[in-house]
Order: C-alpha cells, then sequence, then structure tokens
C-alpha cells in the first residue's frame, strides 16, 4: 500500500497573475490529490495537498517550475500526517 502524507507549501516568486493557481489545480487532480491553492499577499502561493507520498513529490516537482510565465524563487514545504480531510482539489479565493 501506498504511503500517505500530506503538506503546506508556500511558493514566492512571480506567481501571482500568471494562472499559478490553475496549473496547481490541473497537476493535482491529474496526481489524484486533494486539498486547494489560494494566493497570499506579498507575491506567495500557498498549497495544501494531501495523498500518496510519491505523488506529492512529482506536485512539489510542478510547484518548483511553475507555468510558462511564473518565476519561482523558492518553495517552503512542511510536511504532515494525511487527514483524508478533502475530496478533491480546488482553487479557493479567500
Amino acid at each position: 500500500m501506498a504511503e500517505l502524507a500530506s503538506f503546506l507549501a508556500t511558493v514566492h516568486g512571480r506567481v501571482q497573475g500568471v494562472f499559478f493557481r490553475d496549473f496547481v489545480q490541473w497537476h493535482a487532480e491529474a496526481l489524484g490529490l486533494a486539498g486547494y491553492v489560494r494566493n497570499l499577499s506579498g507575491r506567495v502561493v500557498e498549497v495544501y495537498a494531501e495523498g500518496e507520498k510519491e505523488k506529492l513529490l512529482q506536485l512539489l516537482r510542478y510547484l518548483e517550475l511553475g507555468p510558462p510565465r511564473a518565476r519561482v524563487d523558492k518553495v517552503d514545504v512542511n510536511w504532515s500526517e494525511y487527514s483524508g480531510s478533502f475530496g478533491g482539489f480546488e482553487v479557493r479565493y479567500y
């Protein structure tokens, strides 16, 4: 059985106004992950994702790249246990 986990990541750089949230949602859903992505103040995007650890590691690689118009300067990640609280992956606007 695959190891389940979750992470909370903050992505810093030119990550707002470049379709970053849609990019993250698309990849998370394609990987079968659950959670959310949202903008924070100060050119930061927050991503909470949970699911199979291997798939989470793949999503982290996408976060480090970003969509074509983005420039990712730094990704901070805090790992935690899988909660099973999310039924899918969503873009949050708050």
